[in-house]
């Protein structure tokens, strides 16, 4: 066989093999594995940094060890500000959850779990009834007068005819859920002044207001007050954001209320917290601003100029006129020829 030939064959051979090259993982490294969030790799590999991924990392491999943020910080050889700005970031977006928080978030939840399964067993069974048919509702209209005139002041407050599935989920909201008829009325302009007039919004707010107790005409105008405070809150804070209309969520919703209504905290404090939370971390973050406006509201400071003043203060104590060593004008007078 000529050479030629034999060379051609060969080089055809591992082409071959080339081709049917295959890769295999080494199962020796997975004999010791933990394991990572799917939503850090969906969500957060893009917006976390790489120090707040190492740390998630180093604390998911230690996820059973007891360990401070300093031996965190000295095992990946970080400032310690760095491990807790990583382990704040975490936090709040709910991959971690600080143990004190966890334990009093569970005791919390239970407690109104037990209060809500208390009030919801007195007032209306835990399963929602069916609606009652439109013989049944014609009936109690002609029967009750405040059921009629609950009918008469919905299609008033609406602005439009009711149908007959609408009048049934009012006679509901009044017999099985037991709220007045006054207290619906005041409900459903409520709904119709935010926006919100579409029965099953309306629903929703009923069954939560029974289950709160709100059955008297004062109970539901300090629902409706504290309603609109959380609303003006949300619109202050959505404006200071940036974000396009949406519903907040609860933390945004109880953030607001505590920054505006509580705290009593202007706009431009709002405002300003927020620039220095998008310069350090880039991006909106609910509980370092928290952090940032907790500070003022402890230092009492009220508008952005009294931050500016506190500064310029502080700078004006730390920096102290340089003393020479020497005489400066015996050095003017002195010549190298003398």
């Amino acid at each position: 066989m000529p050479n030629d030939c034999f060379v051609s064959k060969q080089n055809d051979y591992f082409l071959k093999e080339d081709v049917k090259m295959e890769f295999f993982i080494d199962l020796g490294v997975f004999n010791s594995v933990f394991a990572v969030p799917t939503c850090v790799v969906d969500e957060h590999i893009k917006l976390a940094g790489s120090v707040q991924l190492k740390v998630l990392l180093w604390i998911l491999r230690h996820s059973q060890e007891k360990l401070s943020q300093e031996e965190i910080a000295k095992a990946l050889s970080m400032h310690i500000t760095e491990i807790k700005d990583a382990m704040l970031y975490w936090i709040e977006t709910g991959v971690l959850l600080e143990k004190d928080a966890y334990n009093k978030e569970i005791k919390s939840d239970n407690l109104k779990l037990s209060k809500e399964l208390k009030k919801i067993s007195k007032k209306r069974p835990m399963s929602r009834t069916q609606k009652p048919d439109s013989t049944y509702v014609a009936k109690r209209i002609k029967e009750d007068e405040k059921i009629a005139f609950l009918m008469q002041e919905a299609q008033i407050i609406l602005g439009r005819t009711i149908s007959n599935s609408d009048s049934a989920l009012l006679l509901m909201l009044n017999e099985n859920d037991g709220l007045p008829v006054d207290v619906i009325a005041m409900l459903l302009q409520y709904a119709v002044d935010v926006g919100k007039s579409n029965m099953k919004y309306i629903e929703k707010t009923a069954i939560s207001w029974s289950v709160d107790g709100i059955d008297t005409v004062d109970k539901a105008d300090n629902k409706i007050r504290q309603l609109y405070k959380l609303q003006n809150a949300w619109k202050v804070l959505q404006r200071v954001i940036g974000v396009d209309r949406r519903s907040p969520t609860p933390k945004e919703e109880e953030a607001a209320d505590r920054w505006i209504n509580k705290w009593k905290l202007k706009e431009e404090l709002l405002q300003e917290a927020y620039n220095r939370c998008v310069d350090a971390k880039g991006r909106y973050i609910l509980g370092y601003m928290n952090t940032i406006l907790e500070r003022f509201k402890n230092e009492g400071i009220d508008s952005v100029s009294q931050i500016d003043k506190s500064k310029l203060d502080m700078n004006k104590s730390y920096k102290k006129p340089r003393q020479t060593s020497y005489n400066i004008d015996k050095y003017r007078s002195f010549s190298i020829f003398d």
